[in-house]
């Protein structure tokens, strides 16, 4: 008779083989982690290519939404800071409105004219002046014409008495 062999995994006559199925499974398992890791490595790059092209698309979408969002804020500020400064320019407005009254009410208080009634005064001066001028000139040509007939009248009246001084002489 054949004698029993105390080894675990030893064939008996009548089985399959077990250690081989073991042996050629543990081959199989290899060659599929060394065919995975190669394929890995192949499509590593690709995947990588990929993830970097989806990575570009991403960034510009984000620095394009990002400029968007810029202008708009810097659209928003710019048309606060109008309208703030319009609001200022016309409290400005106000605030030096209600000085000029106030000095000009204080100036009238003591008694200096304003800048209207000083150019309407020149202006009545200047009239006044034209007015003289014309005066004065009408009695200065007057004057000269009776000069002139005086002048005239006295020059033959001296002829006359020459005439006369003559005929005594």
């Amino acid at each position: 008779m054949a004698q029993k062999s105390d080894r675990p995994g030893a064939a008996s006559p009548g089985s399959p083989p077990f250690p081989n199925n073991i042996k050629d499974s543990a081959q199989q398992i290899w060659l599929a982690g060394l065919g995975a890791f190669n394929k890995a490595q192949e499509e590593g790059s690709k995947v990588f290519d990929a993830l970097v092209q989806e990575g570009l698309t991403i960034q510009r979408k984000t620095q394009a939404t990002a400029e968007e969002k810029l202008s708009e804020a810097t659209h928003k500020v710019s048309s606060m800071a109008s309208e703030l400064s319009n609001r200022a320019t016309g409290q400005w407005d106000k605030l030096e409105t209600i000085f000029e009254d106030r000095v000009a009410k204080a100036m009238h208080r003591l008694g200096v004219h304003s800048a209207k009634e000083v150019h309407a005064l020149a202006a009545r001066v200047e009239e006044l002046s034209k007015a003289l001028e014309k005066l004065s000139a009408k009695p200065a040509a007057r004057a000269a014409t009776s000069k002139r007939a005086t002048a005239g009248s006295a020059a033959k009246k001296p002829a006359a008495k020459r005439k006369t001084s003559r005929k005594t002489a």
